[in-house]
């Protein structure tokens, strides 16, 4: 296992070009090493006193806990929802190469 803790993070965007454009600047911006989208999600919740349904595009999002306050800022100055969601869980084993490449990808610039 790396030294850094790496996190899977999940939200939820309204359509594909949404979802798109949140992974695409994660990503690009080292703030996630991977974002897996999920079309086709149902989601049911409550909502200001009422029961609601939508169709909704889930977001895996593969990062680490030291990138994570920087990625929920700008997952918030992205997204359309007055409250989207996010929440992050502990990745407590797997394949070791896989999560150093998590921790390199979103480490920042080399210096």
């Amino acid at each position: 296992m790396p030294a850094v803790s790496v996190l899977l993070c999940l939200s939820t965007c309204p359509d594909r070009a949404t979802a798109d454009r949140i992974a695409d600047a994660l990503v690009g911006e080292g703030l996630a090493a991977c974002v897996t989208l999920l079309p086709g999600a149902r989601s049911v919740y409550r909502w200001e006193g009422r029961v609601e349904r939508g169709e909704e595009v889930q977001l895996l999002i593969k990062t680490t806990r030291a990138a994570f306050a920087a990625l929920r800022e700008r997952l918030c100055a992205l997204h359309p929802y007055e409250v989207p969601e996010l929440v992050a869980c502990d990745l407590v084993d797997g394949l070791p190469a896989y999560l150093d490449w998590i921790v390199r990808e979103t480490a920042g610039p080399a210096s």
